[in-house]
């Protein structure tokens, strides 16, 4: 039975966090978390949080990334660019990463992440804005994962998703 999303906690990536274990069947994310994300955090070029489970606080069990992102407003839909400013470049957030150990797939921790990813960005939106988070997908099945989130492709960049934060924000109306 998996474990319950009670189970778990999120929080920023830290010294006690065993990075060396991690390992989600894919080589440049395995790679970033372990060599690369402290890095990014001491920089601030990019935020990444993991998930744990509060019986095992140093086992990273998932994590993402987020950072502040600019999206070329020519590389939106149409019926999207209609509805803002005509600036060069929109503000949104940037899910740089995600990723789920291999042991624990297929027990809606991914889901969880991204709803943690989601709810984080939308409530730095008030204070820093964002009109999307955005998502540059890895390959097809990520693809089909944020799709199913109801992201959608840039028209010339597929694996580019972005999701508006006015959908966002109907999805956190009710917490």
């Amino acid at each position: 039975m998996p474990p319950e999303p009670s189970q778990w906690l999120v929080e920023p990536l830290g010294k006690k966090h065993d990075r060396a274990a991690f390992s989600c069947g894919n080589e440049i994310l395995d790679h970033y978390l372990k060599e690369l994300a402290g890095q990014d955090a001491r920089r601030r070029v990019a935020a990444p949080f993991i998930v744990v489970a509060k019986t095992a606080p140093q086992t990273i069990l998932g994590y993402y990334t987020l950072s502040s992102f600019g999206i070329d407003l020519a590389e939106l839909p149409a019926d999207v660019v209609r509805k803002l400013p005509t600036y060069p470049v929109v503000p949104a957030a940037l899910l740089g990463r995600l990723a789920v150990d291999r042991r624990q797939q297929g027990q809606g921790l991914g889901e969880f992440l991204l709803i943690d990813a989601l709810r984080r960005a939308f409530v730095q939106s008030s204070q820093i804005a964002a009109f999307a988070v955005v998502v540059d997908a890895i390959d097809e099945k990520a693809i089909g994962f944020y799709k199913h989130f109801d992201f959608l492709p840039l028209p010339d960049r597929p694996n580019r998703l972005f999701l508006p934060m006015k959908t966002i924000a109907d999805l956190f109306r009710d917490f």
